[in-house]
């Protein structure tokens, strides 16, 4: 088998951020398999290529992958390792057909995508077939565009990390580290504000809500935040400015 699954960030929301390469390889595969994080409901990426991809010719394969907590080191639940298994028997399926396959993910690839959880049960299973990842732009590179502001500058010390988390690993990452990228925040933004305030941060934290895209928000005083936020949303936490 010579097909190979494409495995393609296709940035935070605006289809403009879309990479030369990664509209290449969209146009050029006949299958397009895309994630999506309820059974009934869309794909965010796909929504995102279909402004500058023609996809009426193409095969469109929404795949299912639950959106549960998933602990490195750890057996997955079973409902997202099922998720994960039906999806690469999918692609395989596909590939097998003698078809390239794209799987475009929000973002990049590299940070919390679903992209490396189906490389990983794909290659469990089949070792031989060929992947290839293309690198797009990440949240946390659209939030800094949007808000004017470094992730880091000289001897800044980043941490990226998923909020939802132990409260106490989130405490102590935002005490020892100068610029904080708080991800997946919205089931916990109550939680946060409060973390932040007793720790004097809420000055140093500014929300950004669907990064990229054509109804993005920006939260400068999170202190005044009542509404419900959407599932795209990041928190950068910068304690240092020039």
């Amino acid at each position: 088998m010579n097909n190979t699954l494409y495995i393609i960030g296709v940035g935070p929301g605006d289809p403009g951020l879309l990479t030369f390469k990664a509209h290449s390889l969209l146009e050029s595969c006949t299958v397009i398999a895309t994630p999506k994080g309820s059974k009934n409901g869309n794909s965010t990426a796909l929504s995102i290529i279909q402004h500058t991809v023609e996809l009426e010719d193409k095969t469109i394969l929404e795949l299912y992958f639950p959106m549960k907590k998933v602990r490195m080191g750890t057996k997955p639940d079973r409902e997202v390792e099922k998720g994960w298994q039906e999806a690469a028997q999918a692609v395989l399926a596909n590939l097998d057909a003698g078809k390239d396959v794209a799987f475009p993910t929000l973002g990049d690839p590299a940070i919390y995508s679903t992209g490396y959880y189906l490389y990983q049960m794909i290659i469990g299973l089949r070792p031989d077939v060929r992947v290839v990842f293309v690198p797009g732009i990440s949240a946390l590179s659209s939030c800094s565009a949007t808000i004017a502001t470094p992730i880091c500058l000289g001897d800044d010390r980043l941490a990226v990390i998923p909020a939802t988390f132990s409260s106490d690993k989130l405490r102590e990452t935002l005490l020892d580290f100068d610029t904080i990228v708080l991800m997946k925040v919205h089931k916990v933004i109550n939680e946060l504000k409060e973390l932040l305030a007793e720790l004097d941060l809420l000055d140093c934290a500014v929300l950004v809500e669907k990064t990229g895209m054509t109804d993005e928000k920006i939260y400068t005083d999170l202190s005044k935040l009542t509404e419900p936020i959407h599932y795209f949303s990041t928190i950068i936490v910068r304690k240092h400015f020039l």
